[in-house]
């Protein structure tokens, strides 16, 4: 018996795009267009008799915005998940990190490429995997990877907690009993909200943080300067030559690679055109395995919530030269992607929600201290 289709509302005020969006969502399986709106105004009227499990969201449209009905549904307790089509521009990166933490699932960019079928080629490509993590997620599980599991796999049975609890107990990381030099963070759909939980927390002592999220440019930048407000320490978009220091914080540039090195005197981040690695740019495993190299068992990682499994492969050669490795638990990720494949394959210390792990970061420091 198939499960019921996923129900989606197209809520764009132009006639042209509310038509390439719905046509590109309708191709997708076991997905029912249930209608469009071309202002938030009648989206809400639509989201409230057609209770639809998923909008796509335009920023900008008369009566009500994007914006406007977020905060609408969040005053309302309407639970749905909302995917914003952005602009690349500083102000739609603006708009876009606001509608973040007003409770959208995730965005994705307005395609400009030259003609309209690479462009809607282009918004099936970036739509469909969103749209498959809202699916899992209203079934209440995200396999790892953010890929549908087999039947076999399924039946493994136990959920992950359970099984990692059966599992025969491994000695504590030396790596936990030491103040870190240096942590890495890795982080994709639901990071922002999660880096203004847990960043915040952190103390201007905190050892150097260099961290992938999984963003276009512009949007790391826009991010990077909100966190900067709300934080103790001091976070940035990464620069070529940016000096790791503690109490810093540096996000790695959206389209661009960034890893770290060393010399006898300091330690700086490069920032390179290197390839995407697992169709990602910044990618977690990227800057995991610079870390691995530099600092070895004197580093920590955390992988938080985030579709795929970028940050496996890094976590893995972190945890061969001895580092610890943090996940994000399932209770509080917005996908439980990422934290469960780094989980799945044995390279996890802790698993924690976000304010435990600020604690141990910050418990670590006051130790190192002498406190």
């Amino acid at each position: 018996m198939n499960p019921a289709p996923l129900r989606v509302l197209v809520v764009d005020d132009s006639a042209l795009y509310r038509k390439v969006v719905r046509s590109v969502v309708e191709q997708l399986p076991n997905v029912e267009v249930i209608g469009h709106a071309q202002n938030g105004r009648l989206a809400l009227d639509r989201i409230i008799a057609d209770k639809p499990d998923v909008i796509t969201l335009d920023m900008e449209m008369p009566e009500l915005d994007g914006l406007g009905l977020l905060r609408e549904l969040k005053e309302r307790q309407i639970k749905l998940s909302a995917i914003m089509i952005s602009t690349l521009t500083t102000a739609g990166a603006q708009a876009t990190s606001a509608a973040l933490q007003l409770g959208a699932f995730d965005f994705v960019l307005k395609p400009t490429l030259p003609d309209m079928e690479a462009n809607a080629r282009q918004l099936r490509a970036d739509l469909a995997p969103r749209i498959e993590a809202c699916r899992i997620i209203s079934r209440g599980k995200l396999p790892a990877g953010g890929e549908t599991r087999t039947p076999a796999a399924a039946a493994m049975g136990a959920p992950l907690a359970a099984r990692m609890a059966a599992a025969p107990p491994k000695l504590p990381c030396a790596s936990l009993r030491k103040t870190p030099e240096i942590i890495g963070i890795g982080v994709s759909t639901g990071g922002p909200v999660a880096l203004h939980k847990l960043l915040p927390l952190l103390t201007p002592a905190t050892p150097p943080v260099v961290l992938v999220q999984h963003m276009p440019p512009i949007f790391t930048k826009t991010l990077a300067d909100d966190l900067n407000r709300r934080c103790q320490i001091e976070v940035v978009e990464g620069r070529h030559g940016m000096v790791v220091q503690p109490g810093r914080a540096i996000i790695a540039p959206g389209g661009k690679q960034m890893r770290i090195v060393r010399d006898e005197f300091r330690t700086t981040v490069q920032i390179t055109d290197d390839p995407p690695e697992r169709n990602c740019r910044p990618a977690v495993d990227y800057l995991f395995r610079s870390i691995a190299a530099e600092y070895g068992s004197r580093a920590w990682g955390a992988i938080l919530t985030g579709m795929g499994d970028d940050g496996t492969l890094g976590a893995r050669a972190m945890k061969e030269r001895g580092a610890a490795i943090f996940a994000q638990d399932e209770a509080t990720c917005v996908v439980y992607g990422m934290p469960r494949s780094v989980a799945e394959a044995g390279l996890v210390d802790v698993v924690a929600p976000l304010e435990t792990i600020a604690s141990r970061i910050n418990e670590s420091v006051l130790q190192g201290a002498g406190v």
